[in-house]
């Protein structure tokens, strides 16, 4: 099995099971806090079935239908999470405040202490996994999961410790407070998953950091002068799709020109992990004096070199 797919896999068990202590102490002890916590892992839960199916359909190869691969389902999976993570946090405001209102007091304190602290723990552990497995994998959907859980890992701590204040000043009232908090931060942390999620989908150019090894990438092959511009960059998944134009001498052979483009697209993806470049060749445009008088590929491109001096174009 994928290794995403495992590791998806394994946030859907800690979630379940999660969600059943939550909400077996949160039902008993009348706690809002503890149960808009089981709430916000049962959305952890839905988040790791989507990331889950998300990694195993951006893995399918590219087909009829589908040329350009699947990558982009990951996108769509950190969206729709997005777009979850918003949904519970209305429900425990509400929730919260309807408890504010009544003024129920809170009972079994000191078991909500300790199933949210054992609710961090596990967090702690299955989200830092996720997170190692989605920087080397450079997968939007497990990071999406990754993030729920961490927010659950904050949460989770930010409730026992309301609940122990609770325990020992007796103000039931901090209890709906404290899950109104909790909401407010998931939503902030939602917005910026949205985001970072959304913009590929946008076909938005990768970053500066990523164009500027391109361009270095590209220049540093000194086997020959070239010109190149009009650089496009996307991302699908995490797949980055790279494609420029490159401006060779005219006289210079077919399989000349492969080479040389078969080694610039080695150079960045050395440079970046997961590429796909496309590489559109032009004729020279320079006043080349072999390529008019018919002279060899190796021939032009060496008296371009030294007509030019080296000056690229972007």
């Amino acid at each position: 099995m994928n290794r995403k797919v495992k590791t998806a896999r394994l946030s859907i068990i800690s979630n379940t099971t999660l969600i059943l202590l939550k909400l077996l102490v949160g039902v008993i002890s009348g706690s809002v806090s503890i149960i808009s916590e089981a709430i916000h892992s049962t959305i952890d839960l839905v988040a790791a079935i989507i990331a889950f199916f998300a990694v195993r359909l951006s893995n399918i190869p590219p087909d009829e239908g589908h040329p350009y691969g699947h990558d982009k389902v990951e996108n769509i999976s950190g969206v729709i999470e997005a777009i979850l993570i918003f949904t519970a946090a209305v429900i425990i405001i509400i929730e919260a405040i309807k408890k504010l209102i009544a003024k129920e007091p809170v009972e079994l304190l000191g078991l909500g202490v300790l199933v949210m602290f054992i609710s961090a723990v596990i967090n702690i552990i299955v989200s830092r996994m996720l997170y190692k497995v989605a920087r080397e994998e450079d997968s939007i959907a497990l990071e999406a999961d990754a993030l729920h859980l961490k927010l659950d890992v904050y949460t989770s701590l930010g409730v026992g410790l309301g609940l122990f204040f609770i325990w020992i000043t007796g103000c039931n009232y901090l209890d709906p407070i404290i899950a109104i908090i909790v909401a407010l931060f998931i939503i902030r942390e939602a917005y910026l998953l949205t985001l970072n999620a959304f913009k590929p989908l946008m076909d938005v150019q990768l970053s500066d950091k990523d164009i500027s090894v391109i361009k270095t990438e590209i220049s540093e092959y000194q086997t020959a002068y070239f010109d190149f511009h009009e650089i496009r960059t996307r991302k699908a998944g995490k797949i980055k799709h790279i494609d420029f134009h490159l401006t060779m001498p005219q006289n210079m052979t077919v399989k000349e020109a492969h080479d040389i483009c078969d080694e610039i697209e080695k150079n960045i993806e050395k440079g970046l992990k997961n590429t796909k470049v496309l590489i559109h060749i032009e004729p020279c445009i320079h006043n080349c004096e072999m390529c008019d008088k018919g002279g060899s590929g190796l021939e032009c491109k060496a008296l371009t070199l030294l007509h030019t001096g080296l000056q690229f174009r972007h």
